[in-house]
């Protein structure tokens, strides 16, 4: 420190703290939400945390300064023990019997019909175009426009509504479904079992609390960064009951299994890190890029296609076709 300049001091300063709050954000995936709610919140922030010390690292190796060891050291630490932000290579192998899954939050189809005259795809045709075998559909809307051609689908509409829930739809016959009717209005988890040649997979849709959060506006749409802060904890709060509900009905099934669905939290998260356990995340064993899923300014991946161990995850895609707030994603899996 001596060295420095006041100016790098004061850089330095604001360094360590980053630093510090990044290697807190490592063990928060030990820590369930409903212990500690407020330290929940800095999971969402992990790649920003990370691209920010990383840049510090950058400035001083620029400098010849060995204060670059603090942010090296944090970010290698992430590289081993945390869940990659980025992903530079990708498994794009497929076989003919690949079960295509998608999960996508279509936010109540609202931006998926195209406007008068355009002759861009609307979000049915892309869909159709990617020609998924089973589609997952957090924050469905009942309307007659629909234009899906699945022969076998399992819906499932809030208790207090005749338009808006979540949907299984799928090419293979489903030969048992259901809801965890969970306590909140807004958000549920389902499930369908499809007959694939002589194997039986259960295909579950999570949607959980979510965060409520309106990016475009101020304090992302509370009154005060006070009650922004209280509303979130309580969120993460809810989402740790309802994985624990997730996890409790997940044990009784024995067979091949796919999850997917909008956690609405990262994958730094206690929630991401228990119902992630025993499986594998097709974006981490397969995808490339920041897999990012959420319409943002920096990289969100909040919607998740995890597997059992036993699968095979052949390729996944994160597509960047804007027909919701969320991005569709599909991985190829087979067994």
């Amino acid at each position: 420190m001596k060295n420095l300049s006041p100016i790098d001091k004061v850089l330095y300063f604001i360094n360590s703290i980053l630093a510090t709050l990044l290697l807190l954000s490592y063990v928060l995936h030990f820590i369930s939400p409903a212990t500690i709610p407020f330290v929940a919140i800095l999971s969402l922030f992990v790649p920003f945390l990370m691209i920010i010390n990383l840049l510090f690292a950058i400035y001083w190796l620029i400098k010849m300064k060995k204060q670059f060891l603090l942010s090296v050291t944090v970010f290698i630490i992430g590289v081993f023990f945390s869940s990659p932000f980025f992903k530079i290579s990708s498994n794009n192998s497929s076989f003919n019997n690949d079960l295509k899954v998608m999960s996508y939050n279509v936010k109540s189809f609202d931006l998926f019909h195209k406007k008068k005259g355009s002759k861009e795809q609307d979000g049915y045709e892309f869909i159709a175009l990617k020609d998924p075998d089973v589609i997952s559909i957090q924050e469905y809307y009942l309307t007659n426009k629909n234009k899906f051609s699945f022969p076998y689908k399992y819906v499932k509409l809030r208790p207090k509504s005749k338009k808006y829930g979540m949907a299984i739809y799928s090419k293979y016959k489903i030969i048992n479904s259901g809801s965890l009717d969970l306590k909140s209005t807004g958000n549920n988890i389902i499930f369908a079992d499809i007959l694939k040649e002589k194997d039986t997979i259960r295909i579950y849709n999570i949607h959980l609390e979510s965060l409520r959060i309106k990016p475009n506006e101020e304090n992302f749409g509370e009154e005060n960064s006070e009650k922004l802060i209280e509303r979130v904890s309580s969120s993460f709060k809810e989402q740790a009951e309802q994985t624990v509900q997730f996890l409790a009905h997940e044990q009784q099934w024995k067979g091949k299994k796919i999850v997917c669905g909008d956690f609405n939290n990262t994958s730094y998260s206690w929630v991401y890190n228990k119902i992630a356990k025993n499986k594998k995340d097709t974006y981490i064993e397969s995808g490339k890029g920041f897999g990012k899923t959420y319409n943002y300014w920096f990289p969100m991946r909040i919607d998740f296609i995890l597997t059992d161990k036993d699968a095979i995850s052949n390729k996944f895609s994160t597509f960047s076709e804007k027909h919701s707030d969320h991005f569709a994603i599909m991985a190829k899996i087979n067994w």
